[in-house]
């Protein structure tokens, strides 16, 4: 579908890096000019990358669209609040009025669509001021591990360093990264993927991922006001349907979008559904 070196491009656009108040630094892109903003959060261990095929079908001349690296992701440093829920959340405050955005679409893809949700929570005085919607991508709202046999083994493994030098032979990372997709497996995104991940440091990293599954906000998101698009794969096993069907049941004015044969990286696996999705949100 895509080669590797499509897959490995960055999102192409104007750089800033926003210093929060505890020294992080967050690495952001921005890309067109157009009057309708979307801002996207990539999910855990990868980086700003993952929307390099989604931002090439955004018209510059209609959307505005920012991508950031998570703290501690990609290009982001940890400041003196460190890495936690709260910190991440406050971090797309910053971004959403760095950016001035406005009638805005929010985007987050698993552990961007968690912290998403957190983000909601905090500051929906800001969400209502500063967005009109948001697409919640392959995510959940918590407690990830439940029944869930796949990530009950891969977090501890990514926890204790175990599974990141691993994949550092083909054959693991190929069954890691597949592990992840659906029916669009292919062995470029495979590679794209785990070399995005093992650049990450996942010791760092541990307060965030012991929170996806020890955190569980979903007798909370009833408060959530903003109109929600929440869209998965079929064939997603770290964030299966049940969660998908969840929020939904717990977020008042949500709407459900099942991608069949898709698996986790739907970024990746059908960037086009995420394109008609942000369509809908938009207008």
């Amino acid at each position: 579908m895509y080669t590797i070196e499509e897959l490995h491009t960055p999102v192409a656009g104007e750089s800033l890096i926003i210093t929060r108040e505890d020294g992080t630094q967050i690495s952001t892109i921005s890309k067109g000019n157009g009057p309708q903003d979307i801002v996207l959060a990539h999910g855990y261990g990868a980086s700003a990358l993952e929307w390099n095929i989604l931002s090439k079908m955004l018209d510059d001349d209609k959307y505005r669209l920012i991508v950031f690296d998570q703290r501690g992701h990609g290009n982001s440093t940890i400041g003196s609040d460190g890495i936690s829920s709260n910190s991440m959340a406050s971090d797309y405050k910053a971004v959403l009025e760095t950016y001035d955005v406005k009638n805005g679409i929010l985007g987050g893809h698993s552990m961007g669509g968690f912290l998403a949700q957190k983000f909601l929570l905090n500051y929906p005085e800001v969400a209502a001021k500063r967005l009109k919607g948001c697409l919640l991508i392959a995510t959940f709202a918590g407690d990830v591990n439940r029944d869930n046999f796949q990530n009950r083994l891969q977090i501890p493994m990514i926890k204790s360093g175990i599974l990141v030098s691993l994949i550092k032979y083909k054959m693991i990372g190929n069954a890691f990264a597949k592990s992840l997709m659906g029916d669009k497996f292919e062995e470029s995104m495979a590679t794209a993927f785990v070399e995005v991940f093992r650049e990450q440091d996942h010791k760092a990293l541990v307060p965030i991922i012991s929170a996806l599954g020890d955190e569980n906000y979903y007798p909370d998101i009833k408060n959530i006001s903003l109109p929600c698009t929440i869209i998965v794969g079929t064939k997603d096993h770290t964030t299966p349907a049940f969660h998908t069907d969840d929020m939904h049941a717990n977020i008042p004015n949500s709407t459900v979008v099942k991608v069949p044969g898709c698996g986790h990286m739907i970024n990746w696996e059908e960037p086009e559904a995420l394109f008609v999705e942000l369509e809908k949100l938009a207008a």
